[in-house]
């Protein structure tokens, strides 16, 4: 089975087995008491829906859905992150079975988050960070850099629409009265301070970083202290670009971005240490 992104949340494909088609089969496995028997034995391989799982439960664990959220509907989902409908059916059934999902019928209905932790949910993290941190940090560095350009060349060619634009985006954020709508909010000023630069690529180019930074869910990690800090942020970064000031926008956009990247940290940080270190090779391949 072939699904785009279910390995990696950076915009690899993949090939899979068939589900639940153990590496190696055809050989025989090594008695009990052979010596390396359970080291050499076959393993097994997770389906694109249990690999999307596990990146679901990171994303809360982020502040990407938080407890009471509406998921977007299936098929905007299967778009969202390059897979198949069935995959994504999988996951949530998945994630439905341990605790973290509910589904509710009739007008309204959905499927909602119920909680971000569980039995699993280390595991599930570690098998989503641990193995792509080096290529994440790598994302989180190009963003840094790309965000500065950004917002240097959003103060040297804004014009009076754009500037309008980036006040109504800072004022919406402030006025946001939930996640959903500190997200939408958020994700407009940082696209109109994108399209000040007046060069379509640069504007590509950040959405799609920030795509990949969220493991695929376009959604920024979030809390209430992140939320408490682009509030202060928010008006520094754009009151640079709309007075021209290329330096001081650019700073700002360095700090500013360095908030999903510290929340990254943290996560990965915590996982690793609750794990003991560095995935072995034997999860890696799984």
């Amino acid at each position: 089975m072939t699904e785009p992104l279910a390995d990696e949340p950076f915009g690899r494909g993949m090939t899979e087995p068939a589900p639940d088609e153990p590496v190696g089969r055809g050989t025989a496995e090594p008695a009990a008491d052979e010596p390396f028997g359970a080291l050499l034995s076959p393993i097994p391989m997770r389906t694109a829906g249990e690999r999307i799982a596990e990146r679901f439960v990171t994303a809360i664990a982020l502040g990407e859905f938080v407890p009471d959220q509406r998921l977007p509907a299936e098929r905007d989902l299967a778009a969202m992150l390059e897979v198949s409908r069935t995959t994504v059916r999988e996951a949530i059934q998945r994630l439905q079975a341990s605790g973290y999902v509910t589904t509710r019928r009739g007008r309204g209905g959905g499927t909602f988050v119920r909680t971000g932790r569980g039995p699993d949910s280390d595991e599930m993290i570690r098998r989503t960070l641990l193995p792509a941190w080096k290529e994440l940090s790598e994302i989180l560095d190009c963003r840094r850099l790309i965000e500065q350009l950004i917002a240097r060349t959003a103060a040297e060619r804004r014009d009076k629409g754009d500037i309008r634009a980036i006040r109504d985006g800072v004022q919406a954020y402030a006025a946001a009265a939930d996640r959903d709508a500190s997200r939408l909010a958020d994700h407009a000023l940082h696209q109109a301070i994108a399209r000040a630069t007046h060069n379509g690529r640069l504007v590509e180019l950040s959405a799609r970083i920030r795509r990949e930074v969220s493991l695929g869910f376009d959604a920024e990690p979030y809390s209430p202290d992140v939320r408490h800090r682009a509030l202060r942020q928010h008006p520094d970064l754009a009151e640079a670009v709309i007075a021209g000031d290329s330096g001081r926008a650019a700073s700002f956009a360095a700090r500013h971005f360095s908030l999903t990247e510290d929340m990254l940290s943290e996560l990965h940080a915590r996982i690793r240490l609750r794990s003991g270190g560095e995935p072995d090779a034997r999860s890696q391949g799984q």
